[in-house]
């Protein structure tokens, strides 16, 4: 049975901003709300907090926004629009893809790409196969349908710390495609 076609979020980025993490598609919640990542029992606030040294999770959405562009970090999704009943991303159908490639010409800052889950790493490094210069960053999922423990998800995402901050931070590190 086919799903309902959802349409995602527009980008959410400072012109100066150095990473983006990309997930594939919100879910209900996220959708409802027209915010990212609002389901409860998401993890992301959670991760990104813990990287950045943010109490992200507690602060009221527009104050995480702020947050995130202080330390140059953009949101937005791999894929614009598909068919999906529920949130699950194994439901997604018929996806039609952001223009990620862009990233890189909107950004010129742009350093890094890290890939929220493995359906955006999947597509996204697709999306990007010809992207010199450009780090991406495999990162497991933040979705409740991830089981594995907070703990490990927050090792895994300590890779981003090296991209999040201000033009002033230490560089970059110089590997292209992190996988986990």
């Amino acid at each position: 049975m086919v799903g309902v076609v959802k349409a995602g979020l527009p980008p959410i980025a400072r012109p100066d901003a150095r990473l983006f993490i990309l997930g594939s598609l919100p879910g209900e919640a996220s959708l409802a709300a027209q915010r990212y990542y609002a389901h409860p029992q998401n993890q992301f606030w959670r991760l990104v907090g813990s990287t950045i040294d943010e109490d992200l999770y507690s602060l009221p959405y527009e104050r995480r926004l702020e947050l995130l562009a202080e330390h140059r970090i953009g949101l937005w999704d791999v894929i614009g629009s598909a068919e999906r009943r529920g949130s699950l991303d194994q439901s997604i159908r018929n996806a039609n893809h952001n223009r990620i490639e862009q990233l890189l010409h909107e950004y010129p800052a742009l350093e890094a790409i890290a890939f929220n889950g493995g359906k955006s790493a999947a597509v996204g490094r697709k999306l990007l196969e010809s992207a010199a210069g450009l780090t991406l960053i495999d990162l497991p999922s933040s979705s409740p349908a991830n089981t594995r423990s907070f703990a490990e998800k927050a090792k895994a995402w300590a890779r981003l710390a090296p991209f999040c901050g201000a033009a002033s931070c230490a560089a970059a590190p110089t590997g292209r495609n992190v996988h986990p």
